[in-house]
């Protein structure tokens, strides 16, 4: 019998706001992810607090973005990268199955532009446990190399290269150097790649995508399906896509 298809997905939420911060959308943002229902989602730019939403939303949530997105569906892991006086936000994944073991990794290389990635593994239904990793990486070239080598460095210390490994989130990366990159230094190949000429896929603007800022690497993985969820009513939600993969053990 083959096993159930693991489904995965990332997205920037833009801190629960349409674009241009026009509308807060943190309760269409929670359906739409009931409705997408994946076993893993990888979240950027997740609003852990923020003292003057809360004053002027009479509808924003009571606790954290991640734990009222999880709530009753998924169980939560949450890493605060950047901290102001009146809140924070960072990486946020949400997992159907048990949370093992979380860690906030600090990847800052420009002060003013907060960076972490969050690693949790993760218990799957079948075989070894999954290490799956949340990233949104810096704006600038420089850093996000520096960023992905201080990825590849803290996942090599875990001395555990035979794991099943997802590596998603916003990689800022629109000239495409992550993939050679990660491919060499972990083994990582890009879901969407394999169908699409060797090439990310486009993610930004959600209206009409353009720029192939998200992406979801896997390693011990075969791809069963990818997806693209752009356009209404996503674009409504955030100013990124989501992305979303039906994923198989290799061999199964």
């Amino acid at each position: 019998m083959s096993q159930p298809a693991l489904h995965i997905a990332t997205y920037n939420i833009h801190k629960g706001f349409s674009q241009f911060n026009r509308r807060m959308m943190v309760h269409e943002l929670r359906e739409r992810l009931r409705h997408l229902n994946p076993d893993i989602v990888f979240l950027q730019e997740v609003q852990g607090l923020h003292l003057g939403h809360a004053e002027r939303h009479a509808d924003w949530p009571g606790r954290p973005q991640h734990e009222f997105l999880a709530d009753e569906v998924w169980q939560s892991a949450y890493g605060r990268n950047m901290i102001y006086d009146h809140g924070h936000h960072g990486n946020a994944i949400l997992s159907r199955f048990p949370i093992l073991h979380a860690h906030n990794q600090d990847v800052t290389h420009l002060q003013f532009e907060k960076r972490g990635m969050l690693h949790c593994r993760i218990e799957l239904p079948q075989g070894p446990a999954a290490h799956c990793v949340c990233v949104h990486l810096s704006l600038f070239g420089h850093s996000r190399r520096r960023q992905m080598d201080a990825l590849a460095d803290y996942l090599d210390r875990l001395d555990d290269p035979d794991a099943p490994l997802i590596v998603a989130g916003d990689f800022n990366d629109w000239r495409s150097r992550a993939c050679e990159h990660l491919a060499r230094r972990l083994g990582l190949q890009e879901v969407f790649s394999q169908a699409v000429g060797g090439r990310p896929v486009r993610s930004f603007p959600a209206a009409m995508p353009m720029f192939r800022l998200d992406r979801i690497y896997v390693r011990g993985f075969a791809v069963r399906e990818t997806a693209v969820h752009y356009g209404p009513p996503w674009s409504a939600i955030s100013d990124h896509a989501a992305l979303s993969a039906f994923l198989t053990r290799h061999g199964a």
